[in-house]
């Protein structure tokens, strides 16, 4: 895989986990802490995103190639932004684990949470490794991007509420 598809791809991470984060974080505020309507909340407002973004990078796409998008085109864009997608697996599947019964409402929602912020550092640390960062700069990008992600997800729980 090429850097500029690493790159890509580690981005469309960022932004999914940080979606995803700030769906669970406004929707688990007051009284709403069911982790099914949560999980069905994170991963409609995921995909709905990802379309979004499959349609306006599909709409660059045609405007730099000068050509009309094919259906290979349409495919090609939409499984170049499939990394926002897969960034709602462990927060949801997190959330499933409340849903079934395994852990409590609560717990899920926390697990959830922490799963995103892990996911942020997990992000953090691989970019680093790619860009052959010292221990320390590697230590400042992780927790920068861990930092950055939980303060964008504070950001839209402000202004959701």
């Amino acid at each position: 895989m090429n850097a500029r598809r690493t790159g890509e791809r580690i981005a469309g991470l960022v932004y999914g986990t940080i979606v995803v984060m700030s769906v669970i974080a406004a929707s688990s505020e007051g009284l709403e802490r069911d982790p099914a309507r949560i999980a069905v909340l994170v991963v409609a407002t995921n995909f709905v995103f990802w379309l979004a973004h499959v349609y306006a990078h599909s709409v660059e796409l045609s405007v730099v190639r000068r050509e009309r998008l094919t259906g290979r085109g349409l495919k090609e864009v939409a499984v170049h932004e499939a990394s926002i997608l897969t960034a709602a697996v462990l927060p949801t599947g997190a959330l499933l684990l409340g849903v079934f019964g395994l852990i409590g409402d609560r717990g899920a929602i926390w697990l959830a949470l922490a799963a995103g912020t892990a996911a942020l550092a997990a992000q953090g640390l691989a970019l680093a490794r790619i860009e052959k960062l010292t221990p320390f700069g590697t230590a400042t990008l992780v927790l920068a991007n861990v930092l950055l992600g939980l303060a964008i997800v504070a950001l839209e729980v402000f202004i959701s509420h």
